[in-house]
């Protein structure tokens, strides 16, 4: 074979070439690359560069997001483009430069723009996501120096963040962009777009000490395009002098082949036909990792220039099979805005579906042929290809073909007509002719970097001049084991008239062509079938309204029905924030109370900061992966390792008989075992471990564990479980006041019922663990990302049979928690420590993100029902409430979390006559655990519901129906609490007149009177969420202070960073009592032998309890040093120190804080549960589509009550980011479990938190002022949790928007609407023409896809 004998002597021993590539700038010569190992792997094992982050190894959520660069020869341009490493084949960057985040900037140098801006506008909280986004924005201004805010939201449509809710991320990088100059409603110049009309209107006394601005922009270092890193001159001259070459590197398991002509790519196809052809690897990359497939064979023909070529012809556009989807975009982009507008109907399609299609760093290298050969199913591009009849060219050593995609084409689930020899060439895309319109819908749950659900593509050619149809076709995705056409509906409709008959029949038609079996994967069939229709309809609109446009004589559109027509195009999104500015005359050095960035930023935005799987490896250091039940319930009969262990790299398996303590385990009771032994109770429960010498090897092992079960009858759901009567003891019962007298007293009497979803925590950062024995009297040091420290000691001391002082735990910093990482991180943690210890090496495991979906459980799915009675007015006097958790296989934190719903059953409403009941549901599913709210917005969730209900069914304003009801000041709760200090009343008035409440209810009711298929709603919410551990011991805390004698200070305490800006609080507080700057001051870990004994992180109440620790160690400190300053009153700080260290005074201290008179006892209802309750009030307007079920979060105006705040851009942070939360907790975020208990959806590719495209378009954040709060340090309040309820104005919202479809409809009064209010249950709710031909199939007469559990 000529051309692949040449340049054999550059081929090592293995048979393998060269690779070389650079990376920072440094040229990297690797001569035994892996076809298997990915970029990330190799730069953050191999060349230690962790600035990149694993976040889920599927392309899905940008952690791993760098720059590539490479010199194109034949146009003589660099091209720069943004990828994610983690699906980056080492062996596809051959001549590539690679640039990561610590090679554009560092906190020890030189910081980039892009990285200060980030971090100085409070960007960055955890800092796990911070390196991606970071990259995106760097590429994306290498590419385009003066972007504008829309090329900026693009290039993050393949970035998640967890912490900030992105409005900082997006503030602060807008300063780079063309709008850059809009002062975000600060007023510059008094040309300020928010003034001039569009803003909301302030009242006219202007408040002195408000402040709106978070960060000033004027400190940024200017951004010099000029002073970028350059392109290797070495790579430049070695690319253009490259003869080209064909390529071969040679893995364990696989070949890649690199083919350098198309002669040669058909000849390795010919001899390898089950060969994977890959070019971006956004497909093979997923199917090997997550499938466990193996191709022995690669193909990469990335570099034939027959593949990458675009050709125009008489008939279209031709695209070479290799093209990548940015590229395709561009050039069609180029052709619309050249081409007469008829002639690019087609251009327009494919363009609609690619704004949409996965993320920027996927279309940067995903390929059109790959698109059409993996003919998915629900590919959002086939169908335009498959509606618009594109023609294929397929080549094979003998000859080419031309092939058109019509309905023959796929013949399959994933198979199409071409021969296993064949190879896909090129696609071409017509232009449109002048009677032919086209579009494309793609319908997913989430706008961005989404899979759809349903996606549709129709052309419509009529007979010149009329409305008659001359060729009709109709492609769907989603609706079959295909993208289909409905050929049958096609035929019916042709020679028809384009007008309401035609759409009566066509309606009728595909609701009987196009049926789904009930039980079809992927579920939701009665919207996928609604889908095609409403699809249809629209398409039906958008071309009577083209034809109108070009004079034809058609049907005219109703103008209320015109908006079911438009397109979405986003709105960039616009900001407040609004705090009360610290008061004049207090010194600088005093930063309490001032908005400070966030300690670590910095360190994060370059990748410098250190997180747990960043600690560089040991010298024997080995790898664990876990083995787990694939079943919900199970007996183990027996377990073969025998292909594990001859596995290459692998050590040994770890299971129960190794454990030297006890196997028992559990945060409160020991209910959980660290090994399964003889028993399964859930999928995901751990069995066992494997250990081998690097990740990969680990991994492939531990699928390679045989296990046989003995199946057993699984419970899931939480009717199942009631049913069962499968629940933990105890059952909770909250009772006050006379219930039987309440409800007699009540003129109406109303109940209902509700389920709300769970939610997965969706840390950036999953669960890690580093274990290291120190080799003498059983000690152990671990490195965990965990919330609590002193848990994990103790359950890892009880594992191991040792006391807990031979264990020492630290925690630098987490990449996220929210909950997730206060008791399940043990889970892991144990297994980790007892391999470690029978090995006596040290042990790291980093769990993949579709195995900590799938083990560590996430918040309580509730059930809830009630029985209201109310009085005509509105007054609500009696309340009856039962609710029922799905707690999971183990108790873990489940009772608290009751407790805390049953604390929260009437939300901020005062109802005299109560009682409320908590059944815990035992379940065969992986525990469900703390997570933000912990209960309170499960419990609050429900109360809004009977409010609503309450409201509807009384037919008055449901804004004044909670009115009425709210607390006031002296008030008692259900638990016999007396409410002081009650801040609520104001922060509901102050959020009226910021939304503009009533001008906007006007608009709302204008907007749906006037429009049939989109329609808008409002809602107005408030919260009360009570503060302190439920448990009374854990609220307490510890700190220790040491001052060294050069004045420097190192400060401890017992919370753990998570992104919370809890250290840089600490560090304000420390500041203040001793009256130093914060840069004497240093947070290094938390760890278990400085401060023992120490709560979780948790409860919102860290800030609160350590802050007194803090200032406590502080004082004591202040005190031995006041003699010194009163000797020398003009003495610096260091002589102080130095005086008293040379007067032999101890420089340490240790602080405690215990909080005062709590203990509330469930028995006698006396007793009290919380020290103060931390208020606000949220109203939110949104719209949605009443076709489709997509929705828009148009506005939300949040006011807060966190007292006297310690550092306002930290809180405003804190409560944006939990109201995004929130808002994906509602509305969006969707776990779905088999029958069996099996979770279906283990990732960020099927589980959607909330994007940048997610957030509203206008959100206010104002933090209530002259609120002083004494229960708490310096008059603070407590800030996490609290504000993620006030994400129910969007689902209360939403649901009043449904009610105003609903009325089209003829339908009034109450009906349920379950959380989240994704867009499937939006689309069902709103009754009408469509859903009445697709009635859902009868429960029980088949078996559904997923659960509601």
């Amino acid at each position: 074979m000529n051309g692949t004998t040449a340049d054999t002597e550059t081929r090592s021993g293995s048979g393998s070439d060269e690779l070389v590539f650079f990376v920072n700038g440094k040229k990297i010569v690797e001569r035994n690359a892996d076809p298997e190992t990915s970029l990330l792997t190799y730069l953050r094992r191999k060349l230690g560069l962790t600035g990149t982050k694993l976040g889920c190894a599927e392309g899905g959520c940008g952690a791993c997001t760098v720059m590539l660069s490479r010199y194109q020869t034949h146009t003589q341009q660099l091209l720069h483009f943004a990828v994610n490493a983690c699906l980056a084949p080492l062996c596809s960057l051959h001549l590539v430069a690679v640039t990561t985040v610590e090679g554009i900037g560092s906190v020890a140098r030189k910081l980039h723009p892009v990285q200060e801006r980030i971090a100085r506008a409070h960007g960055s909280q955890c800092g796990f996501c911070t390196p991606g986004i970071v990259m995106s924005m760097y590429a994306l201004l290498r590419n385009n120096t003066t972007p504008n805010m829309a090329d900026v939201e693009e290039a993050f449509q393949g970035n998640l963040c967890r912490c900030t809710g992105y409005r900082p991320i997006l503030e602060g990088y807008k300063t780079f962009t063309v709008e850059g100059g809009c002062c975000g409603g600060r007023g510059r110049d008094n040309g300020c777009c928010m003034v001039n009309g569009s803003g909301a209107e302030e009242s006219s006394e202007e408040v002195i000490d408000e402040s709106t601005s978070l960060f000033n922009a004027a400190d940024f270092t200017p951004f010099d395009p000029t002073q970028e890193v350059i392109f290797p001159p070495e790579l430049m001259s070695l690319t253009k002098g490259e003869r080209s070459a064909s390529l071969c590197f040679r893995g364990d398991r696989a070949t890649w082949l690199q083919p350098d002509s198309l002669d040669e790519f058909l000849r390795l196809k010919w001899k390898h036909p089950e060969a994977r052809v890959v070019v971006g690897n956004t497909e093979v990359g997923i199917e090997v990792k997550f499938k466990n497939m193996v191709y022995p064979v690669i193909l990469a023909p990335a570099f034939i220039p027959e593949l990458n070529e675009v050709r125009h012809t008489e008939d279209g556009v031709v695209f070479g099979a290799a093209c990548t989807l940015s590229h395709m975009g561009a050039v069609l982009r180029q052709e619309v805005e050249t081409l007469p507008p008829h002639r690019t109907e087609v251009f327009l399609a494919i363009l609609e579906q690619l704004r949409w299609f996965a993320g920027l760093q996927i279309r940067n290298v995903a390929a059109v042929g790959g698109n059409i050969m993996t003919a998915s199913p629900i590919s959002d591009l086939n169908p335009v290809f498959m509606a618009t009849g594109c023609k294929l060219t397929l080549f094979d050593k003998d000859g080419s073909r031309v092939v058109r995609m019509d309905e023959s084409f796929f013949t399959g689930y994933r198979r199409t007509t071409v021969r296993p020899q064949e190879v896909l060439v090129s696609i071409e895309i017509p232009y449109s002719k002048k009677n032919q319109f086209v579009s494309a819908f793609k319908q997913s749950p989430r706008r961005e970097d989404d899979i759809s659900i349903v996606t549709a593509a129709m052309s419509v050619t009529f007979h010149p001049g009329t409305d008659t149809v001359e060729d009709l076709r109709l492609s769907y995705g989603g609706m079959a084991a295909t993208t289909t056409l409905a050929t049958q509906t096609e035929k019916k409709l042709l020679g028809r008239r384009w007008g309401e008959e035609l759409l009566q029949d066509a309606c009728s038609s595909l609701a009987e062509e196009l049926t789904l079996d009930p039980s079809a994967p992927g579920g939701m069939v009665t919207y996928r079938r609604t889908l095609t229709l409403s699809l249809f309809y629209k398409f039906y609109l958008t071309v009577l309204q083209k034809l109108r446009d070009q004079g034809v004589k058609a049907e005219e559109v109703r103008s209320d029905c015109q908006s079911a027509a438009d397109v979405f195009h986003p709105e960039t999104p616009s900001s407040v924030q609004v705090y009360q500015a610290v008061p004049e005359g207090r010194g600088q050095d005093d930063v309490v109370g001032r908005p400070i960035m966030h300690l670590s930023a910095l360190k994060q935005a370059t990748g410098e900061a250190v997180y747990c799987d960043d600690v560089p490896l040991y010298e024997n250091e080995l790898y664990l992966s876990l083995i787990t039940s694939s079943r919900a319930h199970a007996h183990i009969l027996s377990i073969d390792t025998s292909a594990a262990e001859s596995m290459p790299g692998v050590v040994c398996c770890v299971f129960a008989d190794d454990i030297p303590g006890s196997n028992a385990t559990g945060p409160v009771q020991y209910d959980e075992t660290i090994l399964a032994d003889r028993q399964v109770t859930c999928v995901g429960h751990i069995i066992g471990a494997v250990v081998a010498d690097t990740q990969l090897h680990a991994q492939r092992a531990a699928k390679a564990v045989r296990i046989q079960y003995e199946e057993l009858q699984p419970v899931v759901t939480i009717q199942e479980a009631i049913a069962a009567q499968s629940f933990y003891q105890p059952i909770r019962t909250l009772q006050n006041g006379d219930l039987e007298a309440g409800f007699k007293q009540a003129d109406h009497i109303l109940e209902g019922e509700m389920h709300m979803g769970g939610q997965e925590h969706f840390y950036l950062e999953t669960n890690v663990t580093l274990a290291v024995p120190r080799g003498e009297d059983g000690e152990m040091e671990l490195f965990v990302s965990t919330q609590s420290a002193s848990k994990t000691q103790s359950l890892v001391a009880k594992a191991l049979g040792v006391p807990a002082n031979r264990v020492v735990v630290r925690v630098k910093r987490m990449g996220g928690g929210f909950g997730g990482k206060e008791t399940r991180t043990t889970v892991l943690s144990t297994v980790v420590a007892v391999a470690a210890n029978k090995l006596k090496r040290p042990v790291r495991c980093m769990l993949d993100r579709d195995e900590d979906m799938l083990v560590t459980g996430g918040r309580h799915p509730f059930f809830g029902k009630y029985k209201v009675g109310f009085l005509n007015s509105g007054k609500v006097v009696a309340l009856d409430v039962s609710y029922y958790s799905n707690a999971g296989n183990s108790m873990d934190l489940s009772l608290s979390v009751m407790e805390r719903a049953l604390f929260h059953m009437e939300n901020s409403y005062s109802v005299a006559n109560v009682r409320g009941r908590g059944f815990l549901c035992r379940t065969n599913l992986p525990s469900n655990t703390a997570f933000r709210g912990f209960g309170g917005p499960q419990g609050m969730m429900v109360a809004e519901s009977w409010m609503t209900d309450v409201a509807q069914s009384l037919g008055r304003p449901t804004d004044e129906v909670r009115r009425l009801n709210l607390y006031v000041e002296g008030d008692s709760t259900p638990y016999n609490q007396i409410l002081n200090q009650f801040t609520l009343d104001r922060c509901w008035d102050e959020c009226l007149s910021r939304s503009g409440y009533q001008q906007c209810r006007a608009a709302v009711d204008l907007y749906n009177r006037q429009n049939r298929w989109t329609k808008r709603g409002l809602a107005i919410v408030p919260t009360k969420f009570g503060i302190s551990f439920t448990a009374l011991f854990l609220n307490q805390a510890g700190a220790l202070v040491h001052i060294y004698t050069d004045g420097s200070v190192l400060l401890t305490h017992g919370g753990t960073e998570m992104g919370q800006g809890l250290h840089t609080k600490m560090v304000q507080v420390a500041s203040r009592v001793l009256g130093i700057p914060c840069s004497k001051i240093h947070i290094s870990e938390t760890s278990t032998n400085t401060v023992p004994n120490t709560s979780p992180t948790a409860a919102s109440a860290s800030s609160d309890l350590n802050g007194a620790a803090v200032q406590n160690a502080c004082e004591i400190l202040e005190k031995r040093l006041e003699p010194y300053k009163t000797q020398n009153p003009k003495g610096s700080w260091e002589d102080w120190v130095r005086a008293a260290y040379f007067d032999r005074v101890n420089l340490s201290a240790n602080g405690f804080y215990k909080t005062p008179d709590l203990g509330y006892d469930f028995d006698s209802n006396s007793g009290r549960a919380f020290n103060y309750f931390t208020y606000g009030v949220a109203c939110s307007e949104v719209e949605i589509d009443c076709l489709t079920g997509a929705r828009k979060n148009l506005s939300s105006t949040i006011v807060m009550d966190v007292g006297h705040s310690l550092n306002p851009a930290i809180d405003i942070g804190q409560v944006e980011g939990a109201f995004v939360q929130g808002l994906g907790l509602f509305t969006m975020e969707e776990l779905h479990y088999s029958p069996q208990g099996v979770l279906l959806t283990r990732g960020p590719g099927s589980y959607k938190i909330p994007g940048f495209g997610d957030i509203p378009t206008r959100l206010t954040v104002s933090l209530l002022r002259d609120a002083p709060n004494d229960k708490a340090i310096f008059s603070s309040k407590a800030v996490g949790e609290p504000p993620l309820f006030l994400a129910a104005a969007n689902f209360y919202a939403i649901k009043d928007a449904i009610t105003a479809a609903r009325g089209e409809s003829g339908i009034s009064g109450p009906f349920r609407l379950d959380s989240p209010a994704s867009t499937e249950r939006i689309r069902n709710a709103c009754s009408d023409r469509f859903t009445k031909l697709c009635p859902p199939a009868e429960p029980g007469t088949f078996s559904p896809w997923s659960v509601q559990v």
